[in-house]
């Protein structure tokens, strides 16, 4: 047989024989998704039910806003929606107190997870067992009491965003605040944590290309849910390779390169007998802890840095942008604001303690609304339900499936939050009101697998924001639309690249 011959053998095969059995068994696949699926009976669109490409469609076309989709597909089905063939969508508040409990046995959903290709970390641990060891080496760290005795950490950053103020305003210069914030966090987290500050306070653009990478990489996470054997593949190429294939995969290999690079450094120095001034995690997680603690592979601890790291990168910046943006532009808030700081710090020199700016209620509410109207992770977060299932409201859920909930929708539901677009920090102040808010309210989402630094990042919070509006009572906003405001879900919320940012001047 010739070699046309056998191509052409080839090509009647896979047209003739090929093809068919794939629709065929598309078709089949369909028609069990539709009728014969343990999750058949939950409401929900009939294509969201049959492929995950409904999914994929919403996280692509226009942008990445699958989370807005699924708000209005409550508004139509009610409380329990079915959004994709295996996972059903919840909006009622004491849903989400039975999934993320504390000792809760809804683990994170693995197909959800490994889509971010940080495997080893503990934020993408799925069995509950293993995260609480992983959690466990990182409790510590993050603890309040840490957080208090490293406070003078997150001063000196707040104290480098006054003196780049100073700098730039006398001299009519506008100071790009959604940045700087962002760049507080991360010099933060990588000074407290990792034991090398990655100053970029000190950049003349603010970490401008460091955030453009982390950005870049939240198209991969949609796309390997889409298509999971494509994560193993691209992780089985050189690397140089995939990143001349893929702008966003590029950067995923970049900032995990850059996050190995530095625990390598910190091994290096360990193994040399040199000590560091102060321990950082990496240091903690390359040495034995305990009879039968498996020292884990630089390799796995670049997971564990790079999660830290991209989480930082936006969530509580992001919350910090949205409270000074609102107050700059409410002169009323403002003026009631810097009252309340200036009462309880009536020396302008006096150093903003922690433990007194969190007792202050008015700044309090302008963080609570931060936290509220940014809503740290807009989308959904996956759990896999535990044996022998569980009924929500009704529909029952088999164990295996997936159930998920979204702060986008808890933080703006009427019933908890009136008026529940106006950033109100008022809304605070009755202790009764703020019990009853407080079910909704999840920004660090609640329980055993609730944000490991809520602590680092309420201090971030209250000091930035008390040392920025404690010194300066006069700063003007620049304006943003609507379109400047709207987020993207990245899990992280981002605005479009092409937004114009929050920039202040005197």
């Amino acid at each position: 047989m010739g070699l046309y011959q056998l191509l052409s053998s080839l090509v009647y095969v896979l047209l003739y024989v090929g093809l068919p059995f794939f629709v065929i068994s598309r078709v089949n696949t369909i028609f069990y998704n539709l009728y014969r699926h343990p999750l058949a009976s939950i409401p929900g669109p009939k294509v969201a039910a049959a492929t995950y490409l409904y999914q994929t469609y919403f996280c692509f076309v226009g942008g990445s806003f699958f989370y807005k989709e699924i708000a209005r597909l409550h508004d139509k089905y009610g409380t329990v929606v079915r959004i994709t063939p295996d996972e059903v969508h919840l909006s009622d508040p004491d849903n989400y107190e039975i999934i993320n409990c504390v000792g809760t046995k809804f683990a994170k959903s693995s197909p959800f997870y490994d889509s971010f290709g940080i495997g080893y970390s503990t934020f993408s641990s799925g069995p509950n067992d293993i995260h609480r060891i992983r959690r466990g080496m990182l409790n510590p760290f993050f603890s309040r009491q840490t957080v208090l005795s490293l406070e003078s950490i997150v001063h000196s950053k707040a104290d480098k965003l006054i003196n780049l103020l100073n700098t730039k305003l006398p001299k009519h210069q506008a100071v790009d605040l959604h940045h700087a914030f962002r760049a507080i966090s991360v010099d933060v987290i990588t000074d407290y944590a990792f034991g090398h500050c990655y100053n970029l306070l000190d950049t003349e653009d603010l970490g401008l290309d460091f955030f453009a990478m982390v950005q870049g990489i939240g198209p991969t996470m949609w796309i390997f849910q889409q298509w999971p054997s494509l994560l193993t593949f691209a992780l089985s190429l050189p690397s140089a390779l995939v990143k001349a294939m893929s702008k966003p995969l590029k950067q995923v290999l970049n900032l995990q390169a850059h996050c190995l690079k530095q625990v390598l450094t910190v091994k290096a120095d360990m193994d040399a007998g040199r000590k560091s001034e102060k321990q950082s995690i990496f240091e903690v997680l390359l040495s034995p802890q305990h009879e039968g603690y498996v020292v884990p592979t630089p390799d796995q601890i670049k997971d564990e840095a790079y999660s830290i790291l991209a989480a930082a990168a936006d969530t509580t910046g992001n919350a910090m942008t949205v409270a000074a943006y609102h107050v700059v532009k409410n002169p009323d808030m403002y003026k009631k604001l810097t009252a309340e700081l200036n009462a309880a710090f009536p020396s302008p020199d006096a150093p903003l303690d922690y433990l007194v700016l969190e007792k202050l209620p008015y700044l309090t509410g302008v963080v609570k609304e931060g936290l509220r109207l940014s809503f740290g992770v807009p989308g959904r977060l996956a759990r896999e339900v535990p044996k022998p299932g569980v009924t929500f409201n009704g529909y029952t859920v088999p164990a295996g499936y997936f159930v998920s909930m979204s702060s986008w929708i808890l933080h703006q539901r009427e019933d908890y939050f009136p008026d529940s677009s106006k950033f109100d920090p008022e809304r605070w102040f009755d202790p009764k009101e703020v019990r009853h808010m407080d079910k909704a309210f999840v920004p660090f989402s609640k329980g055993t697998r609730g944000c490991v630094g809520i602590n680092l990042a309420y201090c971030e919070l209250y000091v930035t924001l008390g040392t920025l509006f404690r010194k300066f009572k006069n700063l003007k906003g620049n304006e943003l639309t609507a379109e400047d405001l709207v987020y993207l879900d990245y899990f992280s919320s981002y605005h479009p690249i092409s937004a114009t940012k929050f920039h202040v001047t005197a």
